[in-house]
């Protein structure tokens, strides 16, 4: 599996998925969908926009990656996994197909979600591109919508080693005549997605020139802002109150990208009113189960995690560590072995405490690794032989108003939630 094994299970094209499509009768035509790809955000974009449809009254597919807990976290349908007993019964129906074609994880669990949200009718599934776009496994369907919410640096090794190059990829998944969301404008890769959009004669709006968003304010619970949109010719300037339970501060972006959709839903007949989006913006955790977006763990000590992994995802967390209250940063980290950290590790702070892990999978990066290249930052910490050791020496390491943070990595986020 890519989770736990990385590149060498990764597949750049989409014969397998349209071979494993066809023989379930090619489901991904049989529903209508929103697709959302990018570097940063479209986990918690996609989310939003489930809590969204499911408030309004649409029964609504969610397809996302990675899992932390449960695989079947990557495919629910109003906010319920996938029933184990479904799982089981797909793969024991196409084993001979699955030994014939030799599809990739991602190959497999596409066609399974694909499957699944075919034969139980769901108005609308949200799907999350995988890895990528032109090639990834999930870019043979025909959404309502495309979504781009920005791009990084991520996986480069895979989709190129400039920006230009990974924007390229990611905008794969733009259709002829289907409009385009892209979350944020980035002047160095923006030309990318208007001259694509261009060709394919499809509609591109960015969102973060569409929003104003501020903050109101900020509680451990909730992040409450005032949305505004930006003039045009067929609006009045109508400000909109709404309370975020996602309240990392990078779910700003993430927020006017999900407007920016359900705009574009309405002008395509959808009925949502502004009461579904606050009440579903207020509840995207209890309604999609996600975990893991600047969560808080305890109180007591304060414990916090983030799945953020990437320069910008990292970036975005210091963000949010900055705006907390604390005596001392205790920081719990471990990451995965196929990635340059370099860069992130001169990002932290080195007058914070480390807790250096591994998470428990086979391309986790050895703690002592770890903890050398943190050294060579300036980064200071001991070696633990687990993340839930780490976390445990972090918590007792703490006094009053120290804070714990726990990241690094989506599979040290796992172990912890």
């Amino acid at each position: 599996m890519f989770t736990r094994v990385g590149s060498s299970a990764y597949k750049a094209d989409l014969t397998n998925t349209l071979a494993l499509c066809a023989l379930v009768d090619n489901p991904q035509d049989k529903f209508k969908s929103i697709h959302v790809g990018g570097t940063n955000g479209k986990g918690s974009t996609s989310h939003m926009l489930a809590a969204v449809l499911q408030t309004a009254g649409y029964k609504t597919g969610l397809y996302t990656s990675p899992h932390l807990r449960d695989f079947r976290e990557r495919i629910r349908i109003n906010g319920e996994m996938m029933p184990q007993q479904a799982i089981v019964d797909f793969v024991a129906d196409h084993q001979a197909n699955f030994e014939t074609i030799e599809p990739s994880f991602f190959e497999m669990t596409v066609a399974l979600a694909f499957d699944h949200f075919a034969k139980n009718n769901v108005d609308i599934a949200i799907i999350e591109v995988g890895l990528g776009g032109r090639l990834d496994s999930t870019n043979i369907i025909t959404p309502l919508v495309s979504i781009i919410t920005n791009i990084g640096w991520d996986h480069m090794n895979l989709l190129g080693n400039t920006l230009p190059l990974i924007a390229g990829e990611k905008a794969g998944i733009i259709k002829p005549n289907i409009p385009v969301i892209v979350g944020e404008y980035q002047r160095v890769v923006a030309p990318i997605f208007e001259q694509k959009a261009e060709q394919e004669h499809s509609p591109l709006t960015f969102a973060s020139e569409r929003w104003d968003i501020e903050v109101v304010t900020k509680s451990d619970n909730f992040l409450k802002v005032n949305a505004t949109p930006k003039p045009t010719t067929d609006n009045r300037q109508q400000t909109t109150e709404y309370q975020l339970d996602l309240t990392g501060s990078y779910q700003l972006k993430n927020v006017k990208t999900v407007l920016t959709t359900v705009e574009e839903l309405r002008k395509q007949g959808f009925n949502i009113t502004d009461g579904h989006v606050q009440t579903a913006l207020k509840n995207v955790q209890g309604i999609t189960g996600l975990q893991g977006r600047w969560q808080t763990l305890s109180t007591n000590p304060l414990t916090i995690c983030d799945t953020g992994h990437n320069p910008e995802g990292i970036q975005e967390v210091l963000k949010n560590i900055a705006s907390v209250k604390y005596n001392q940063l205790h920081f719990v980290i471990g990451v995965v072995n196929d990635k340059d950290i370099s860069k992130i590790l001169t990002m932290l702070p080195q007058d914070a405490s480390y807790y250096f892990c591994r998470p428990d999978i086979p391309r986790g990066l050895d703690a002592l690794n770890l903890q050398l290249q943190a050294h060579e930052a300036g980064l200071k910490g001991e070696v633990y032989a687990s993340v839930k050791e780490a976390l445990a020496a972090a918590q007792a390491a703490a006094i009053n108003n120290d804070l714990v943070f726990v990241g690094g990595s989506t599979f040290v986020v796992a172990e912890v939630v």
